[in-house]
């Protein structure tokens, strides 16, 4: 599932594909958390998962809203087209 993510960030310019794999990325990474916590019986991986939670709901939220800004004013989600980020 991570290397799906990694595929996807590499490979793809559509803004919300970039940011569908980022989610894909940290939420493969809350599975492997989980994983070990349960293996080893130890809660800390489980704590860990709350923390990349919410890292990604945070990401998700201002994402979307650069996302809505730059197609408001430029019309298109390609992120090759994004050079007004640039300083």
């Amino acid at each position: 599932m991570f290397a799906i993510g990694i595929l996807g960030v590499l490979s793809r310019r559509n803004a919300l594909i970039f940011f569908l794999s980022i989610e894909l990325l940290l939420n493969s990474s809350n599975l492997l958390f989980v994983g070990f916590a349960n293996h080893w019986g130890n809660q800390t991986g489980l704590v860990w998962v709350f923390f990349v939670l919410v890292v990604a709901a945070s990401e998700a939220a201002v994402g979307l809203a650069i996302v809505i800004n730059l197609f408001r004013t430029k019309q298109v989600v390609d992120i090759d087209q994004y050079n007004e980020l640039k300083g």
